[in-house]
């Protein structure tokens, strides 16, 4: 099928790369709106016990979004600050959708440090205002308290915070964005040692990255759209794009150096290497769908806009990169010839060959000793001490605790549906100021009046705010057996469901990816073993990639050359996303590096050889010559592959947003171990311990594969059939 739609993408090549061009032209006039038409993607579910809580809380209480002014550098009584900050409150109040305004001057309450050189103005804004709306009047409202003449003016809040995350990653993927394409370029030319060869994958990323935004911006109109998610696949997007134009242009240049035309080149390429890339996509997605399986919106949206992406990568590969081909691949300087045998890959495979148990003994336990550090992960979600310290919220965040000395815990809220006067409520508080952990508890007394049947507690618990004694306190809260009926919600609450969530539903995102995986490797390779031996060996390499994340970003080990300071937790979206990301990208290098294995062992043993029952499972000179030129043969391209895309993900890396750089630490050190630690040693030693019983499947499972791929049908024109008499050897050197 590959072959004759390369047939048909020859004929037709400058048709199919002026409609790719159409389509980038499109994606960069048009696909720029998507960032117009992103939603609110909480992390969240919706029916958490915290949210529900917490919507309840808003309503009884009739509380608006709230944004706060710190006002420092001039003592309470000067004259001039008086005037400034009454002139701007009063115009505050007269702002339609503003519901209240508390400051020092005309309201009672803790609006000034105990020095009176602080201040602090509150403003809470009406309830249900439609999104837009709130967004607008945030800003309004932070750009009016900013103009307070006082030596500093911060502003801050809640919702000056999401706005300060979203504008921050915008930032950061701007910035990486920027360094990554020269660099990116670069790579190319010394990989391929020629403009015109670099420019083909470049000129797909573009393609695929505007596709990409054309796709978001409608999936838009029909789901929510992540703001962050768009950081996220542009970038991954960027990277598949490359790799996949590489595999391809790479095997062309094999062709065309054994001696193939043009056109006759591109079938053979697609033949091979564009059902590798075929195989690749759909085990990223396939990776990326499983994010679907969690109830949260945001790892929903992640999982939509990522699996777009991918599959519109791989179409930009297998379409516009045949194209791109047939108009420029006679102008393409064919591959260098390259001893197969003796190169420096192939050394290496043999030399683990020779000691395959101690290597893949060592590696493995390394493996899991990097792995390690997880086991005593702090997983939370992100506050504002994420944000670079330049952010006005951190800032407000460090002032009401230096200058206003909130230096215990927020409160964990408890809604209880009870009268007051009740003895049973009485006992609950009792219970609950008994807890280990509880600091105080406190009923506030400022709800409206007529609100009898629901009384709302504020508990504070020792520790941090989402620390592990704040959350023990959640936990116990809601395992008291009460007459009545107890909400608990707050950032500890928060984070205990958001846990408990992700917890629950994790086993069958792994199940699901882990099936998912194995029957797309099957159906690649017709065996059983491989496809159990690779996820195996991924689970190690991200167990360690993980251990890593912790090690840095919740221990502080090497914080001074990353640039941030560490929090003590790692925010629990950060190694859901790691792990199903970095999964799919370290099955693609598998898929790259199995694919050639399999090809070089189906041309010396051929492809239905009875591997089954009764075979001897000592070590096959056929398995192992296989390992040794696959790894020989896609040696260059992965290499290059994975430099390319660390490359991509160090956008992330040089971030000032602390998620998203534990994203792209995180996803490199994933890589690199894939890619050399896994690819070098690992899999080249397991393969040999295993011998032929790699390519094993049960009878039924062999007869289903091949009558299902291609193992049994001719070979496409330009291909030898396996067993077709030609020399083994003439096929190795022409790279076929």
């Amino acid at each position: 099928m590959l072959a004759r739609l390369a047939r048909w993408l020859v004929s037709r090549r400058r048709l199919v790369a002026l409609a790719w061009a159409v389509l980038l032209v499109a994606g960069g006039w048009f696909g720029g709106q998507v960032f117009d038409h992103l939603g609110e993607t909480s992390g969240m579910r919706p029916d958490a016990e915290s949210v529900r809580a917490e919507d309840r809380l808003e309503r009884l209480a009739e509380e608006g979004p709230e944004v706060f002014a710190f006002v420092d550098g001039r003592p309470a009584t000067d004259k001039a600050l008086t005037a400034s900050i009454t002139e701007v409150t009063d115009g505050l109040r007269r702002m339609r959708g503003v519901a209240e305004v508390d400051d020092f001057y005309h309201s009672a309450g803790p609006w000034a440090s105990d020095d009176l050189r602080s201040l602090l103005i509150r403003v809470e804004l009406e309830m249900d205002l439609p999104t837009a709306e709130r967004e607008r009047l945030v800003a309004d409202v932070a750009a009016r308290l900013a103009t307070v003449k006082a030596p500093r003016v911060v502003v801050g809040g809640e919702e000056v915070a999401e706005r300060e995350f979203a504008e921050q990653a915008t930032r950061d993927l701007t910035r990486g964005e920027a360094i990554t394409l020269p660099v990116l370029l670069v790579v190319l030319l010394v990989v391929f040692g020629g403009v015109i060869a670099a420019a083909v994958p470049l000129a797909v990323a573009f393609a695929s990255i505007a596709t990409t935004l054309l796709a978001l911006l409608a999936l838009s109109a029909v789901a929510p759209v992540s703001e962050y998610s768009v950081n996220v696949v542009t970038l991954l997007g960027l990277g598949l794009a490359v790799d996949y134009s590489l595999l391809l242009v790479a095997r062309f240049r094999e062709q065309r150096a054994a001696g193939r035309e043009v056109a006759e080149a591109i079938t053979t390429t697609m033949a091979s290497a564009g059902r590798t890339v075929c195989f690749s996509g759909l085990t990223v997605a396939v990776a990326l769908s499983g994010l679907l399986l969690f109830a949260e919106p945001l790892f929903r949206s992640m999982a939509l806009a990522g699996m777009v992406v991918v599959l519109l990568a791989v179409l930009a590969a297998v379409t516009l990169v045949p194209a791109l081909l047939a108009i420029a691949g006679h102008r393409l300087r064919p591959a260098r010839p390259r001893p197969v045998e003796g190169g420096a890959f192939a050394r290496v495979a043999r030399f683990v060959q020779g000691r395959a148990g101690m290597v893949a003994s060592v590696v493995a336990v390394g493996l899991v000793v990097l792995a390690l550090p997880f086991a005593h992960a702090e997983l939370s979600d992100a506050g504002v001490e994420s944000l670079p310290r330049s952010s006005a919220s951190r800032q407000l965040d460090a002032a009401l605790v230096d200058r206003f000395g909130r230096n215990h815990a927020d409160p964990v809220v408890v809604l209880v549906d009870t009268r007051a006067d009740t003895r049973a409520y009485v006992d609950f508080l009792n219970r609950v100021d008994e807890i280990p952990g509880v600091r105080q508890v406190a009923p506030r007394l400022d709800m409206p009046e007529g609100i009898q049947l629901v009384q709302v507690v504020e508990v504070v618990p020792e520790g941090a705010t989402k620390g592990a004694t704040a959350l023990e306190v959640v936990r116990a809260i809601r395992e008291l057996d009460e007459p009545f009926r107890v909400q608990v919600t707050g950032p500890a609450a928060a984070v205990v469901d958001y846990r408990d969530s992700v917890g629950s539903r994790l086993p069958l995102v792994l199940l699901v990816i882990g099936v998912a995986s194995f029957v797309l490797l099957f159906a690649m390779t017709g065996s059983v073993v491989v496809p159990v031996k690779a996820i195996v060996m991924n689970l190690l390499s991200l167990g360690a990639s993980l251990g890593a994340l912790v090690w840095i970003f919740q221990d502080g080990h090497l914080a001074w050359l990353l640039g941030f300071e560490p929090v003590g937790a790692v925010d629990l979206t950060i190694p859901v996303l790691v792990f199903v990301f970095t999964f799919g990208l370290s099955m693609d290098y598998e898929v790259f590096l199995l694919a050639r294995i399999k090809e070089t062992y189906d041309e010396a043993v051929g492809p239905e050889q009875d591997v089954g029952g009764g075979v001897d499972p000592a070590r096959s000179p056929a398995s192992d010559r296989a390992v040794a030129l696959g790894l020989e043969r896609t040696g260059r391209v992965v290499t290059a592959a994975a430099t390319l895309m660390v490359v991509v993900f160090g956008g992330f890396a040089l971030g000032e947003l602390l998620p998203l750089k534990a994203m792209g630490v995180g996803m490199i050190v994933a890589i690199v171990l894939d890619a050399t630690v896994v690819r070098l040693l690992l899999v080249p030693a397991t393969m040999t311990l295993l011998g032929r019983w790699n390519w094993w499947a049960p009878a039924p499972l062999r007869q289903l594969h091949a009558r299902f791929s291609r193992a049994g049908a001719p070979a496409p024109h330009g291909l030898p059939a396996a067993g077709s008499g030609r020399n083994p050897q003439r096929v190795t050197r022409s790279g076929s």
